[in-house]
């Protein structure tokens, strides 16, 4: 068995690329500006209003940039099954698919013990969070159940890391590397894990430590970047 590359992407923008993307350049500058003109808001780090974007851009550029190669009906249902339960799993870890704060699920994980909810037959709830572009607007959904928090830049991150996903798979690659990468991407629950995981093995003041629990969108940002580099550049397994 030999390992082969498949061929990248044509990085080099046409005009009428460039011509969109300065226009949707545009109107997300303008939809900031908007935002913090009638929002009672002040910024305190733009650099989370560019992740937001960071994420929105790029994962929209990869989806425009990655052709799945032609293959039979067989595969691309299995592409979509293993795609489908990738994003599954980043919409858990990540925070947009979770069990409601009334579920006896979200009870157990918080004190170890159920409770008995009365709002648990309640009726459910919508509510749509105006944060700023990128990060919003948020729909929130809270039912019995669960709870579904619906973010710009995370939905079409994730999105965009499955569509990836499902292209890898039709090119018959192993994506374990990059599935678990795209783990990083969780803000919500994976670094608080590995923050923990340092502070114990290397001491709660190692730089180690310190890092994943600080600078937590600031690590999952480049971790997304380099999954979604790493799957745009897949490694083809061939015969030979």
């Amino acid at each position: 068995m030999s390992f082969a590359t498949s061929t990248l992407p044509n990085w080099r923008p046409s005009k009428q690329e460039l011509l969109v993307w300065a226009a949707i350049l545009n109107a997300e500058l303008l939809a900031v500006l908007l935002y913090l003109l009638f929002m009672p808001v002040r910024v305190q780090s733009w650099r989370f209003i560019l992740y937001g974007f960071l994420w929105i851009n790029v994962g929209v550029f990869a989806v425009w940039k990655t052709n799945p190669t032609p293959s039979d009906p067989r595969t691309r249902r299995i592409a979509l099954l293993v795609a489908a339960g990738y994003f599954l799993v980043l919409a858990v870890a990540g925070g947009i698919l979770g069990p409601s704060h009334t579920s006896p699920i979200a009870a157990l994980l918080t004190d170890g013990h159920t409770h008995s909810h009365g709002a648990t037959t309640a009726a459910a709830s919508y509510e749509l969070r105006m944060l700023p572009p990128g990060w919003g607007p948020a729909f929130v959904y809270q039912g019995a159940w669960v709870m579904l928090i619906l973010m710009p830049y995370k939905v079409v991150g994730y999105l965009a890391l499955a569509y990836l996903v499902y292209a890898t798979v039709i090119d018959a690659v192993t994506a374990s590397i990059s599935g678990a990468l795209g783990l990083l991407s969780c803000i919500s629950c994976t670094w608080p894990i590995l923050g923990s995981l340092a502070a114990s093995v290397f001491g709660s003041g190692s730089a180690v430590a310190v890092a994943a629990t600080t600078w937590p969108y600031d690590i999952s940002t480049v971790a997304f970047l380099g999954v979604v580099g790493l799957l745009m550049w897949r490694p083809l397994v061939g015969d030979g």
